[in-house]
């Protein structure tokens, strides 16, 4: 229908002028925006124009329009990188001249200290030994208190300043264990890896265990300690304890007294630095199982 005074189409079921479109048979209303959306959208445009001559935001060729205000997010990223590279350097510069024992004493500088061991351990170490440092078969769990070398910080310290049988380190931790296939006979392997299971566990025969203590004390006492618990100076394993790198069965341990396994940790001094390996160190040594 129209109305008597504009003359213009009205529709029927709301009551609201139409525009005089039509598609299909389909009239469209003429509902006009909200006064106050409308000064909202022109507000908006104003604001961007503004922004866009105040501040960096337009593409160009080779770079971009620099703004009235001359203000760069990635220079004010860079002064703060720079301001706190400089309140970190006290601290690296105490790291460096102190030695690594003494880090402890002071809490502030232990909290740094730990911080960035953190970050580096995440960086270099995480692939080897897992993301909360547990390990896997064949790399230790650095969150016991098991350890080859020594647990205290310098020891930490020493394996990883110079790696574990790291060729290119003359200073590299070396032990490896000999290979029994060509000293003794496959049962008298066979009961010596009774024997050291028999020290933690239950054994499938316990006839092989006490031949197997016989020859444990002629082969292997002298690294691994007459009562099994290992030594440090020769980075002999503790056979006393639950903790393996291969296995705890009688036939993985068979195995490694057969043909034993030798991982390698790479020197981390020359890749990371001292300062970074001692707060690797002192890391280490937090996770709970340092000496």
């Amino acid at each position: 229908m129209q109305d008597k005074h504009s003359g213009k189409h009205v529709d029927e079921i709301s009551g609201v002028e139409t525009t005089g479109h039509v598609w299909d048979g389909i009239r469209e209303l003429n509902n006009p925006l909200p006064r106050w959306w409308l000064w909202t959208f022109y507000l908006t445009i104003i604001w961007a124009v503004i922004y866009a001559i105040l501040y960096p935001s337009i593409p160009l060729i080779s770079g971009n329009t620099k703004g009235l205000l001359g203000y760069s997010s990635r220079a004010e990223v860079a002064q703060e990188m720079s301001v706190a590279k400089g309140a970190q350097s006290e601290y690296l510069q105490q790291i460096a001249d102190l030695p690594i024992g003494d880090i402890a004493a002071n809490q502030e500088l232990l909290q740094f200290a730990l911080a960035g061991g953190s970050a580096a351990f995440k960086v270099n170490c995480v692939q080897c030994h897992g993301s909360g440092a547990q390990g896997s078969a064949g790399y230790p769990n650095l969150n016991d208190d098991d350890w080859l070398w020594g647990g205290s910080t310098e020891a930490i310290y020493e394996t990883l300043l110079h790696g574990i049988r790291f060729d290119q380190d003359d200073d590299t931790r070396v032990s490896e264990m000999p290979a029994f296939a060509d000293v003794l006979e496959p049962d008298q392997i066979k009961q010596v890896a009774a024997y050291v299971v028999s020290l933690t566990g239950s054994v499938t025969d316990t006839a092989l265990v006490e031949p197997g203590r016989e020859l444990y004390v002629e082969n292997c006492a002298a690294c691994h300690g007459d009562a099994a618990e290992g030594g440090q100076d020769f980075g002999a394993p503790n056979l006393a304890d639950a903790i393996w790198f291969y296995g705890s069965t009688e036939d993985a341990i068979a195995a490694q007294i057969k043909t034993p396994k030798h991982g390698v940790m790479p020197a981390w001094g020359e890749r990371l630095g001292d300062v970074t390996v001692k707060q690797l160190a002192v890391y280490v040594h937090s996770l709970g199982g340092g000496e």
